[in-house]
C-alpha cells in the first residue's frame, strides 16, 4: 500500500485594517457580516453556511464551484471549530476541507486583532496539513490574501 503524501506547511498574514479591533472582530463573529465577506462569492454558490461562535462552536461553509473554475458543479465543505475565543482580541479554529467528498486538509486558524492606534493589525497565522488534490500551501495562501481583500472591502462599508 502505498503511503499518502502530507505537506506541512505554516504560513503568516499579516494585515492592517482603519477600523478599531471590535469592528473587525465583529466581521468574524457576525454570521451575516461573515458570510458576505467569507462565504459569498461570485464564482461559487453557497449551499450551506451556519456558525455557532462560541468555544466549542462549529462553523460549517458548503458551496458549490461554478462553472467557469476548474471544477465546475463540484461540491467545497469547510467544517470547523472554534477552540478558543478571546472578544475583540483572538480566534483560534480547526477545520477540514474536502472537495467533491474527498478531504484535501486539515487547519489550525489563528486570528489575533491587536490595536495599532485607531485601527487594527490583523495576524493571522495558518498551520496546515496539505492531501492530495489540494493544490498546496501556496493555493491557501492565495485564496486567505483574496478573503482579507474581500474583508477589507466589507469593513469599509
Amino acid at each position: 500500500m502505498k503511503e499518502q503524501a502530507v505537506v506541512h506547511n505554516t504560513f503568516v498574514i499579516e494585515k492592517s485594517y482603519e477600523q478599531a479591533p471590535e469592528r473587525v472582530f465583529a466581521a468574524f463573529s457576525d454570521p451575516a457580516l461573515k458570510r458576505r465577506w467569507y462565504g459569498d462569492g461570485e464564482r461559487h454558490n453557497v449551499e450551506k453556511f451556519g456558525m455557532d461562535f462560541r468555544t466549542g462552536g462549529a462553523e460549517s461553509l458548503y458551496y458549490r464551484m461554478g462553472d467557469d473554475t476548474p471544477f465546475p458543479g463540484v461540491l467545497l465543505t469547510n467544517d470547523g471549530s472554534y477552540l478558543d475565543i478571546v472578544p475583540g482580541s483572538r480566534i483560534i479554529m480547526e477545520s477540514v476541507m474536502a472537495i467533491g467528498g474527498k478531504r484535501i486538509s486539515a487547519s489550525l486558524s489563528t486570528f489575533e486583532f491587536l490595536a495599532k492606534g485607531s485601527g487594527t493589525t490583523m495576524i493571522f497565522t495558518h498551520q496546515g496539513a496539505f492531501l492530495e488534490g489540494s493544490g498546496g500551501p501556496e493555493m491557501r495562501e492565495a485564496g486567505w490574501q483574496k478573503l482579507f481583500a474581500k474583508l477589507a472591502a466589507e469593513l469599509a462599508r
